[in-house]
């Protein structure tokens, strides 16, 4: 076995199974893992919240976004399939299929209507406008 060194972002049990028996364990031959999460930056001005979430590998017709109240679920699918071309010999195929997803909560409620969602580069960009209280409307006092 191994000597003990550091822990150097790998476990005792990664030496140990490496040592015993190199050949058993592949490691994928291209690409990330799937995300296991999506990430997400909030920022706030007076108007609106403005949501950066990354999803890469997702298509943007794979991607929803659905707002209820004051909040926010970005659901995504995410297909990662290797190409190949008829010359090629197909020696090992790595497709990576899953499905992500992300909730969070806003501090107001989110005008669903107003706000707008774009996706470039793996990036969901959500711009949220904050829904305006009526005229009249009351607060109720717990």
């Amino acid at each position: 076995m191994s000597s003990l060194t550091p822990f150097v972002s790998r476990s005792l049990f990664d030496d140990f199974f490496r040592d015993v028996n190199p050949g058993y364990f592949i490691k994928p031959l291209h690409g990330d893992p799937l995300p296991t999460q999506i990430r997400v930056d909030v920022k706030e001005n007076p108007a609106e919240f403005v949501v950066e979430a990354e999803i890469p590998g997702a298509g943007k017709e794979n991607i929803q976004v659905n707002i209820d109240g004051n909040v926010v679920s970005i659901r995504a699918q995410i297909n990662q399939i290797d190409s190949e071309t008829k010359d090629d010999k197909l020696l090992r195929s790595e497709r990576y299929y899953g499905e992500v997803s992300r909730s969070f909560q806003l501090p107001v409620d989110i005008d669903e209507a107003a706000s707008k969602a774009r996706y470039d580069n793996g990036v969901l960009t959500l711009t949220l406008q904050k829904k305006q209280k009526q005229a009249g409307q009351r607060m109720l006092i717990e």
